[in-house]
């Protein structure tokens, strides 16, 4: 029922009593909320205004028929309407105002948040890119996963992660790492080199947020607190030609979209960022090929670890090989495979994952010809 017609509905089923009832006066005051009932129902200040006039007219042809012994509960009821007009109005023109301001809020939030994660190319390089991110926290847009793909004088390098927590408070260690993503990954000619300044990065955020959470500590170096916070991520760097190299960082691997999807074997990972020294630690790449029309689907945690309401995790490897399976002769579509893999996600955990949830594809310009076995190995590994 259209909310304007809330409050008619009302005035005409009291004036139908009214009138019907043999001590009809006794419903009369009801015909005083009214305008309340419009208001409530999210009418304007007109609706709500037109809603009192509509119970004033009915209580008038009330007061017409009636002798002069019913003319006190009828102006008792034409005084309450008349009060309940004049709090409603000021009650419809402050909610239009806190609405309004909201509008602006929300608008204001998703710039600053696109800002921070911001939109993703269609294209770099030899590659087409397609990305999907669900926040845990309802209404944001980002939250403790972050992504990035960037066209660099190395080639297409991406990076996705999980900043420890979820949802509005990790946002800050997200935008210290994308921040120096962005910047190192144009300058850096190796992924080791991009993870040495993500770790600076990580820990400069760290130890100035410590500041700022004991301002007594200030001038005093406070102890290190990297210990305690940490990032999961992969480096991935891709070449027009299909070769990839990838460095992670306790993240979930990789998978490779062809005929069979499955994950890459790209050997042990390094621990989480922050929970070791990138410049005392050697960071092996894994090493691979891309055949033409195939891809790569990076995920963070959340995707796997989604569960439904029996507590089933949630298959990722068939939900891939559904969203992946393009007939012989047609281009894989990675627009297509990222939308598939949100839906069936939120259809699995009804809606409302328990932590953020980001998804990067990547798919090599092509058409996918007939399946082969997927090649990985470790820098300085030979490859079988």
């Amino acid at each position: 029922m259209p909310w304007a017609l809330v409050p008619a509905v009302w005035v005409a089923v009291m004036g139908v009593l009214t009138w019907q009832l043999s001590e009809g006066a006794d419903v009369l005051p009801a015909l005083a909320v009214t305008p309340a009932v419009a208001c409530a129902a999210g009418a304007r200040r007109l609706w709500v205004f037109g809603s009192g006039l509509l119970a004033l007219g009915v209580l008038g042809a009330e007061l017409a028929d009636d002798s002069f012994d019913g003319f006190g509960p009828v102006l008792g009821a034409a005084a309450a309407v008349v009060a309940v007009i004049a709090a409603a109005m000021w009650t419809a023109r402050r909610r239009s105002l806190l609405c309004d301001e909201l509008d602006r809020t929300r608008e204001i939030a998703v710039a600053a948040q696109q800002v921070l994660l911001r939109p993703l190319p269609r294209r770099a390089g030899g590659w087409t890119v397609a990305g999907e991110y669900v926040s845990a926290s309802r209404g944001a847009h980002v939250g403790g996963d972050f992504y990035e793909v960037l066209a660099t004088p190395f080639g297409v390098r991406a990076l996705i992660g999980d900043a420890r927590g979820h949802g509005l408070p990790a946002i800050g260690m997200v935008a210290a790492l994308l921040g120096s993503f962005r910047e190192a990954a144009h300058q850096e000619p190796e992924l080791a080199g991009v993870l040495r300044r993500l770790d600076g990065a990580l820990r400069r955020h760290l130890r100035e947020r410590t500041r700022g959470e004991h301002p007594a500590a200030a001038g005093v170096p406070p102890q290190d607190p990297v210990a305690e916070e940490f990032a999961t991520l992969q480096l991935v760097e891709l070449a027009d030609d299909g070769a990839y190299r990838i460095v992670n960082c306790g993240h979930p691997q990789p998978y490779l979209l062809d005929a069979a999807p499955g994950p890459l074997p790209i050997g042990e990972p390094l621990p989480p960022l922050g929970l070791f020294d990138p410049a005392r630690t050697a960071a092996p790449a894994a090493t691979g090929h891309v055949p033409p029309g195939d891809g790569l689907l990076l995920c963070t945690d959340g995707m796997q670890d989604a569960r439904d309401a029996e507590g089933v995790f949630f298959p990722l490897a068939d939900a891939l090989a559904d969203a992946a399976d393009v007939r012989p002769g047609t281009p894989l579509s990675g627009r297509a495979v990222a939308a598939d893999l949100r839906a069936a996600v939120l259809r699995h955990a009804a809606d409302r994952p328990a932590d953020d949830v980001a998804l990067l594809v990547l798919v090599r310009d092509g058409v996918r010809p007939a399946a082969r076995p997927r090649t990985a190995a470790l820098s300085g590994v030979p490859r079988r």
